[in-house]
């Protein structure tokens, strides 16, 4: 005869960010929690996040923050309106973590790296009476009870509230599996296909890019389907990939071009008469560096996209609004090698 299932005011599936603050609200409205999580530890993918920085949020008022999150600010926008990004810093703060802005805006602990929060939120809300179940998998429900396989057999928890904060499609081995959408559709519970968030983007680089492949991409602009990042991306063997990239994926997945802006804080008209100004003599790679002021990894894109480079004065002032560049959503399918030079023709630079 199956046991009697455990009856806690309310149940959340799922222990990284998402249902640990979900715990941490109805903890603190008074109700008695339980937590289970597939997984041997909680905050997997947390912590994985916090090996490259940890960038909680941006220093920015409410209202520039929901604009990236484009078609779904209207849906979002009560609830980042009552967490925003100053709330975001206050809560890490709370928890012993002191924080610094980088250049781009963004917000991260000064401690670069996840796992002092994870240890001080995981103790905080033990201290208010979280109850927590690992390696417990939900395998979905009978009659009112969420089902569970656990190492000590199946579980049953019926409880007043369930929050399903299941994770999304990417990193497997974190918790992360998409397995949960089974239960879902068994029920008739609507889903939405998964689409890639923080995805990269492939470009079929030619080997003149092989020196810099590795190297960051710093300071830049990126603009697509109407959304503008500054920040920046690593030249990787596949293509472009990085945070200042990331906000970007919802128009690049649609097939949007990619704009850079490798000269953010120079108007476009400055920029083509410094171009123009130098000697005519001069080479291109050396006017790109002198004029423009560029490293080798963007004097490289340059090349790379604007093949062959403008020999007159006339060409670089219409070069430096908008270059030929390889970034296109049709090359994120597919890599290929080419000659150098031998370009798509949607996406643009300004150089």
């Amino acid at each position: 005869m199956p046991s009697a299932p455990l009856t806690p005011d309310a149940l959340v599936i799922g222990g990284g960010p998402a249902g640990l603050m979900a715990a941490e609200m109805l903890l603190a409205a008074g109700r008695s929690v339980l937590l289970a999580d597939q997984r041997p530890s909680l905050a997997r993918k947390l912590l994985m996040a916090g090996k490259s920085g940890l960038n909680l949020t941006k220093d920015e008022d409410v209202e520039t923050c929901l604009q990236a999150y484009g078609g779904a600010a209207g849906r979002l926008g009560p609830m980042i309106r009552a967490f925003p990004p100053e709330a975001v810093r206050s809560w890490a703060e709370g928890l012993g973590q002191p924080l610094f802005t980088g250049s781009s805006g963004r917000v991260f602990p000064e401690a670069m790296k996840a796992s002092p929060l994870v240890r001080a939120w995981l103790g905080r809300l033990g201290a208010a009476g979280l109850a927590v179940r690992t390696r417990w998998r939900w395998t979905g429900w009978t009659d009112d009870a969420a089902t569970f396989e656990t190492p000590e057999g199946p579980v049953r928890v019926a409880a007043r509230t369930t929050i399903l904060a299941l994770g999304g499609a990417s990193w497997a081995r974190l918790g992360s599996d998409w397995r949960w959408t089974g239960a879902l559709a068994e029920i008739g519970a609507p889903l939405v296909p998964f689409a890639p968030a923080n995805a990269g983007l492939k470009i079929p680089w030619s080997d003149h890019m092989a020196p810099h492949l590795g190297r960051p991409l710093k300071n830049v602009v990126f603009r697509s389907g109407g959304i503008e990042s500054r920040g920046e991306a690593v030249l990787s063997a596949g293509g472009l990939e990085g945070g200042g990239l990331y906000p970007l994926s919802p128009a690049l997945r649609t097939g949007a071009p990619l704009a850079i802006d490798l000269c953010p804080d120079v108007a476009a008209d400055t920029l083509a008469a410094r171009l123009a100004a130098r000697p005519s003599r001069e080479s291109a790679s050396n006017r790109v560096r002198k004029a423009a002021r560029l490293g080798p990894v963007a004097r490289a894109l340059v090349a790379e996209v604007a093949r062959p480079c403008p020999r007159s004065r006339a060409r670089w002032r219409r070069c430096s609004r908008r270059c030929r560049s390889p970034m296109t959503a049709s090359d994120r399918s597919t890599r290929r090698s080419r000659p150098r030079g031998a370009l798509p023709s949607r996406g643009s630079t300004k150089t």
